[in-house]
C-alpha cells in the first residue's frame, strides 16, 4: 500500500471521508476470535477501512451501501494447494469457475507443466494468469522429473534453474518435494535443492505419504513444513504434532477430510490445518465447487463451521505468510465472500480487493485473455510404433511363467502393492486374455530426443474390456496406456498423436472416444462448461469398459505416480517407490520361475 492510500485509508477508518462500500447488516465470521457477530464492513479502494459492530454503528454513510440481509461475511476463500492443470482447463477458464464458488486465493504448483514444458511452463502458467479477479500465486516446482535416474520427462530442473525461477512474480516458495526417499537418504539433488529455498528463506511445501514416526521428523528436519498426502486421521494427528501444516485434501479421486477430521476435530488447537483440492476436475469444480466444497465436507465430519472457515481462509494465508489477506480487518485485503449458510456454503457474492467479481454463481466481468505462442506448440514427440513394441517378450516360448507385476488396493486408492503375477507365455510372450483380473500397461515416452517403452502388467485396475491411454500422466506426463490387446496400444498411440495430446480409448483397432489436451497434452482450449460435458461423456464410456473409480480419466494417470508407494511403473520400468530401484520382470534365470 503507497503512502498516500494509507493517509487516505486512515481518513476513512475515522469517518473523516467517506468510503467507497459499505457492507451492512451481514453476521461476520472473525477468524481471529472465533466469533459470529453482527457488523459492517467499510471498503475504501482495495481494502477494508473498518469493521464495526453493528450495535456500535448509529450512522451508517458511505458511497455505496449494500446491505445483507443477515447473511454470514467470510474472508475470500483460499486453496492452500492446487495443480491447476488437473482440471485441465486454462489459469483463466479456471478462474471463471472458482471465483463465483469464493475462492480469491489459490497457491499453485505447476509441476505438471513443467514437466513437459520445462521453465517455459511455469512461465506460461504465470503469464495467463495475469489481470485476473483474483489471486494465483505460484510455487516452484522441486521435481521435475520427479525422482531423477527412475523416470524420463521433458525437462530437469537444477538448483540453479530453480534459483533463478524464485524471481518470477507471484512466487512464494518451493513446490512439493515429492521425492521424500531422497530427502530422508539426503540425496545430492533434493538436498541442493531445498538448500536453494531455505537460503532464499521461501515456504518449502512437502509430499509425505504414509510417513510417521522417525522417517516423519527425518523429512521435516530436512526442510519441508508442510503436507497433502495425508489419507487417514492417525497419520494427519502426527503430522500435526510435529508442527507440520496440514492440508487435508478433498480431490476427484483422493477423498481425504473426512477421515482426517473425524480423528483429529477434539483437537484443542487446529492453526495448522487448511484444506485444499489438489487435482480436481472441471466437472466436479463446476457442481461442487472449490474450498468451498472441502468446507462443507469438513463440517459434515464434525468440524466446527468457523475452523472450518480457518482452514481455508487464516490459516493458508499464515501457511504462506501471505499479508493482509485470510481475515476481515482494517488494513486487510477487502476479499470477501457472503453465504448464506454455514452448512453447505452457499456463495452468494465474492468480492475481490473491494470489487463485487461474482454473484449468483456467476462471474460478472468477461475475462479476455490471449493466445499465447506456447499454447499451439505439439509436445507429443512418438516414434513409428508398431504391434510388437506392445507385446511383453518372455524369457520362455510357452508355458506359465512369474511375471513382477503392481496390484491396486482398491478401486480409488492411489496406494499398490508389488507381486509375483502367474501369466502365461504364448509363442514367447506373455498373454492375459483368459484373466479378468489383469491388464498390460506401457509407458511411452513422448518427449523431444527420448523413445523408451516400457511394459508391464498390473492387477485390480479394473479395465474389463479394451484400452485407454493418456498424456495427462502423473508426474512425468509420458504417455500411459492400459490395455487388453495390444492392438489397442498402437491405436491409441496413433490417435494421440494425430490430435497432439489427450485421453483416448479404444477397443481393438476402433477408437470409441477421444479427448483433445492440445496444450502441453494436458490442457484443454475449451470453457469448463464444454469440457465438462467432454469429460462425463469419456467417463462414462470408462465406467462402462469396467473402471469404477471416483475420477475414471484421472485413474490411468496414477500408474506412472513413482512418488506414492508401493510400487509403479515410468518408461524405465517398474518402480519400487521406497527403495528407488527399477524391478526387473522376471526372475534372472527366467525358466527357474516355471510351474
Amino acid at each position: 500500500m503507497k503512502l498516500q492510500e494509507r493517509k487516505e485509508l486512515v481518513e476513512v477508518a475515522l469517518g473523516k471521508k467517506l468510503a467507497d462500500l459499505v457492507l451492512t447488516n451481514g453476521n461476520l465470521i472473525n477468524v481471529f476470535t472465533g466469533e459470529i457477530y453482527k457488523a459492517n464492513i467499510y471498503i475504501y479502494k482495495e481494502y477494508i477501512a473498518n469493521v464495526v459492530p453493528i450495535e456500535e454503528d448509529n450512522v451508517v454513510t458511505g458511497k455505496n451501501i449494500i446491505d445483507l440481509k443477515n447473511n454470514y461475511i467470510a474472508p475470500g476463500f483460499i486453496d492452500s494447494h492446487v495443480h491447476i492443470e488437473s482440471s485441465h482447463l486454462t489459469p483463466d477458464n479456471f478462474a471463471k469457475i472458482v471465483v463465483p464458488k469464493g475462492t480469491t486465493t489459490i497457491i499453485a504448483d505447476p509441476h505438471e507443466i513443467a514437466n513437459v514444458l520445462g521453465i517455459d511452463g511455469v512461465k506460461y502458467m504465470i503469464e495467463k494468469s495475469k489481470g485476473l479477479p483474483m489471486n494465483q500465486y505460484f510455487l516452484i516446482p522441486s521435481c521435475v522429473p520427479s525422482v531423477l535416474g527412475l523416470e524420463n520427462a521433458g525437462a530437469e530442473f537444477t538448483p540453479n534453474d530453480i534459483k533463478k525461477m524464485f524471481n518470477l512474480e507471484r512466487v512464494l516458495g518451493l513446490g512439493e518435494v515429492m521425492d521424500f526417499m531422497g530427502v530422508i537418504n539426503q540425496s545430492k539433488r533434493m538436498t541442493k535443492i531445498i538448500d536453494v529455498a531455505i537460503r532464499k528463506g521461501v515456504f518449502v511445501q512437502g509430499h509425505a505419504p504414509g510417513l510417521k514416526g522417525k522417517s516423519l521428523a527425518g523429512y521435516i528436519c530436512g526442510g519441508p513444513i508442510s503436507c497433502h498426502e495425508s489419507t487417514e486421521g492417525e497419520e494427519a494427528l502426527d503430522k500435526l504434532r510435529k508442527g507440520m501444516f496440514l492440508d487435508a485434501r478433498e480431490s476427484s479421486i483422493s477423498k481425504n477430510i473426512t477421515s482426517i477430521i473425524e480423528k483429529i476435530k477434539i483437537i484443542k488447537s487446529l492453526r495448522n490445518l487448511t484444506l485444499c483440492t489438489d487435482d480436481r476436475e472441471a466437472g466436479d469444480l463446476l457442481k461442487e465447487g472449490s474450498v468451498n466444497h472441502c468446507a462443507q465436507v469438513a463440517i459434515k465430519a464434525g468440524l466446527d463451521a468457523v475452523e472450518a472457515i480457518r482452514a481455508i481462509t487464516l490459516n493458508p494465508a499464515q501457511e504462506y505468510k501471505l499479508d493482509k489477506i485470510g481475515g476481515i480487518a482494517p488494513g486487510y485485503f477487502a476479499d470477501i465472500v457472503i453465504l448464506d449458510n454455514l452448512i453447505d456454503f452457499n456463495v452468494m457474492k465474492t468480492f475481490f480487493k473491494g470489487k463485487l467479481v461474482a454473484e449468483n454463481n456467476q462471474l460478472l466481468d468477461k475475462l479476455v485473455s490471449q493466445t499465447l505462442e506456447i499454447e499451439n506448440l505439439n509436445s507429443i514427440h512418438l516414434k513409428e510404433l508398431k504391434i510388437e513394441d506392445f507385446m511383453i517378450k518372455a524369457p520362455i516360448q510357452n508355458g506359465e511363467i512369474e511375471i513382477e507385476g503392481l496390484v491396486y488396493l482398491n478401486k480409488n486408492d492411489l496406494l499398490t502393492e508389488r507381486k509375483k503375477l502367474k501369466v502365461k507365455v504364448l509363442n514367447g510372450y506373455i498373454d492375459i486374455s483368459d484373466s479378468s483380473e489383469l491388464n498390460y500397461v506401457a509407458i511411452v515416452n513422448r518427449h523431444k530426443k527420448i523413445d523408451n517403452i516400457s511394459l508391464g502388467v498390473v492387477k485390480n485396475f479394473h479395465l474389463k474390456k479394451g484400452g485407454v491411454g493418456t498424456t495427462y500422466s502423473h508426474d512425468s506426463h509420458n504417455l500411459t496406456i492400459i490395455y487388453n490387446n495390444p492392438l489397442e496400444a498402437l491405436a491409441i498411440s496413433e490417435k494421440i498423436k494425430e490430435i497432439r495430446g489427450g485421453i483416448v480409448v479404444a477397443e481393438k483397432t476402433e477408437i470409441l472416444k477421444e479427448l483433445h489436451l492440445p496444450i502441453a497434452g494436458m490442457l484443454s482450449r475449451n470453457s469448463a462448461e464444454i469440457l465438462s460435458v467432454e469429460i462425463e461423456e469419456m467417463n462414462s464410456v470408462l465406467k462402462k469398459m469396467g473402471i469404477e473409480a471416483e475420477s475414471p480419466i484421472t485413474r490411468p494417470s496414477t500408474i506412472a505416480l513413482i512418488v506414492i508407494p508401493d510400487v509403479k511403473i515410468s518408461d524405465l520400468g517398474l518402480i519400487d517407490v521406497k527403495t528407488q530401484e527399477i524391478i526387473k520382470l522376471f526372475d534372472e534365470h527366467g525358466v527357474n520361475s516355471l510351474f
